[in-house]
């Protein structure tokens, strides 16, 4: 298992920087369409055109690949600490341990207590960050339906809901959510909405792996999508 998980993480890291380095192809405009890839929403540079996020405006000017590297360190910041990442990259790259009752090649465990590791108690502080790009995230999949002034839906449009489905299933499903929601309260009965809150993130919690594998490999295969229609490569299918 480490070593599938390893090639799966290792797979997407690939692919997400040759996606990100290449900065072309990255937004569906045919037939008034509003496709863009998650990998380069929110788009705030001169090159975004009319992907432009707003609020946001084109704050990096014409420092396009810049904007896109300091804009994913959000979800990247997310991701790389995430508890159920922490025990995949552990144990695939680092082994530590490869497995249950393994013994680790390592001589000396300090656990998260130095530098660089202690940066993954920085955690709770990205999820408030990813919750962010949920909300622009979900302004872009509004924004897919609209063709040109008109409600319209395609493949992509689709693929696109899906993918923002996913990844906020992922970012609820998260153990430091499951905490700001209720981890902190002592008496239940005195916060009816927390509890119900907490509730239901708690059974989201327990699929936090599937959210974040599938999360992950749906990010790359929406972006191939996404890149594929705006090279022309294929066509995608508009439904009405």
């Amino acid at each position: 298992m480490p070593t599938i998980y390893g090639l799966v993480l290792g797979s997407f890291v690939i692919y997400a920087t040759w996606a990100v380095f290449v900065g072309k192809d990255f937004i569906i405009t045919e037939g008034g369409r509003h496709i863009i890839s998650p990998f380069y929403s929110p788009c705030v540079a001169n090159r975004c055109e009319d992907a432009t996020t707003p609020a946001l405006g084109r704050a990096f000017g014409d420092f396009f690949l810049l904007s896109r590297l300091v804009i994913l360190l959000g979800p990247l910041g997310f991701r790389a600490t995430c508890y159920y990442y922490r025990k995949l990259y552990y144990r695939s790259f680092w082994f530590s341990p490869p497995a249950c009752a393994v013994s680790e090649p390592h001589g000396k465990y300090s656990g998260e207590r130095r530098f660089p590791l202690i940066l993954q108690n920085s955690h709770r502080f990205w999820w408030y960050i990813a919750m962010l790009f949920n909300i622009m995230l979900a302004y872009d999949v509004v924004k897919a339906f609209d063709f040109g002034g008109s409600i319209g839906m395609s493949l992509g449009t689709l693929i696109l809901l899906v993918n923002w489905l996913l990844i906020l299933g992922y970012t609820l499903s998260c153990h430091s959510c499951r905490h700001i929601m209720g981890g902190r309260l002592n008496h239940f009965n005195r916060h009816p909405i927390r509890y119900k809150l907490w509730t239901g993130i708690s059974t989201l919690n327990a699929r936090h792996g599937l959210f974040a594998m599938t999360s992950l490999v749906f990010i790359a295969l929406t972006d191939l999508y996404i890149r594929l229609a705006a090279s022309t490569w294929i066509h995608d299918v508009r439904f009405f």
